[in-house]
């Protein structure tokens, strides 16, 4: 696995901070490996996502973590306890579905209820927990709707209720937002990431939508064919990539492979297989060799685009504009090089003119601003 040419300090965590953990723990269907050998540690209170693309594997390490599956090796801990072999329904967790799940046939108030019936708890303490929970998630004037009387956004939140309501140790969420249109999705993660903070309760959020994750997570863990990429705090997972996948993966960015051609003096001069020279200032103690192969990442809204070269020593190479897509508060350029790289530009709307389809410009972006990652496997 690729790994970012920078150096971090070891976190280091008491067993009570600790909420869940995923030691080594492989998952095998049939043969295929849908889980590869991942180690995981959610900290007691964090809102930790674990994101990536269809088929993953993140959809399985929740049922994992939930108990609707066994690994197939390795171990799960809750609190520092192994749940190997414990049913879903005794672990101090609840899930949220995609789909919410709820009885078509109970009204709010009676599908928030339904767990603590099953349980038994008695009538006086359920009422007091139900009404509480209505009120966690602002529903109290929908308790006697049924599930057809609800919007998405209403139902979402009775979902979460019904799960806050048995006050486990950890909310599991499964794409909770993905079946919202996009203003209520936005609405719905403003709520979520203020619901979290006033309970303090553990979430466990699995999505594909890497804003999102980046919008609501503590930390983050991305996924890709089964295994572990990265895991970090939002500006770490986009700021400083581990690998070309999380790099490609978490929004947009600009990779060139290449090799590491001289190495003096702090920076790095990187010479792509299309001849292009890049030059990269690396974070850390590099400890690579000339040779090297590399990828330099570049987000879009690092790169600068004008009419003339800028006097500073940076990136700087001349193209043509090959598309625009106006975006109201940005403009995003894809511009083509001599070499046949194109680069992708996104630059805040300043009511400034548009650069037209085939003019000549200019591209470039700071030697900090972009960032090697060493030890590649060769892009798809």
């Amino acid at each position: 696995m690729a790994q970012t040419i920078t150096t971090q300090a070891p976190v280091i965590e008491t067993q009570t901070q600790k909420d869940v953990e995923l030691r080594n723990v492989f998952k095998v269907f049939n043969g295929e490996t849908a889980v590869d050998g991942i180690d995981l540690t959610i900290r007691q209170g964090e809102f930790f996502s674990i994101l990536g693309p269809s088929g993953c594997g993140k959809t399985t390490t929740l049922r994992l973590i939930a108990g609707f599956e066994d690994p197939t090796s390795g171990d799960v801990l809750i609190r520092g306890q192994s749940v190997a072999g414990v049913p879903a329904y005794r672990r101090p967790v609840n899930t949220v579905f995609q789909s919410y799940a709820l009885f078509s046939h109970l009204t709010v108030t009676d599908n928030i209820a339904f767990g603590l019936r099953i349980k038994g708890v008695s009538k006086g303490e359920l009422s007091s927990r139900v009404s509480e929970a209505l009120q966690l998630v602002k529903m109290e004037s929908f308790a006697r709707r049924y599930p057809s009387q609800l919007s998405g956004g209403q139902q979402q939140r009775v979902a979460l209720a019904r799960a806050l309501v048995n006050r486990p140790t950890v909310v599991l969420l499964d794409e909770p937002l993905g079946a919202l249109d996009l203003k209520l999705r936005k609405e719905m993660q403003v709520e979520l990431s203020s619901l979290h903070k006033e309970l303090g309760v553990t979430f466990v959020m699995v999505t594909h939508d890497q804003e999102e994750a980046l919008s609501l997570s503590d930390r983050i863990a991305v996924m890709n064919r089964g295994k572990v990429e990265q895991i970090g705090s939002p500006s770490q997972i986009y700021e400083n990539p581990a690998t070309p996948f999380v790099a490609d993966f978490i929004g947009d960015t600009n990779l060139f492979q290449g090799f590491v051609e001289e190495a003096s003096a702090g920076l790095l001069q990187v010479t792509t297989e299309s001849k292009v020279p890049v030059r990269v200032i690396p974070e850390g103690d590099w400890s690579g060799a000339i040779g090297d192969p590399v990828v330099v990442s570049v987000r879009p809204e690092k790169v600068h685009i004008g009419l003339s070269a800028p006097t500073s020593a940076e990136n700087v190479f001349e193209g043509r504009v090959h598309n625009i897509m106006y975006l109201g508060t940005h403009v995003h350029y894809v511009v083509d090089l001599p070499s046949g790289d194109r680069i992708t530009v996104l630059q805040p709307n300043r009511r400034e003119q548009l650069f037209e389809f085939g003019t000549s410009v200019y591209v470039h972006w700071a030697y900090a601003d972009c960032l090697a990652l060493a030890n590649p496997p060769k892009l798809g």
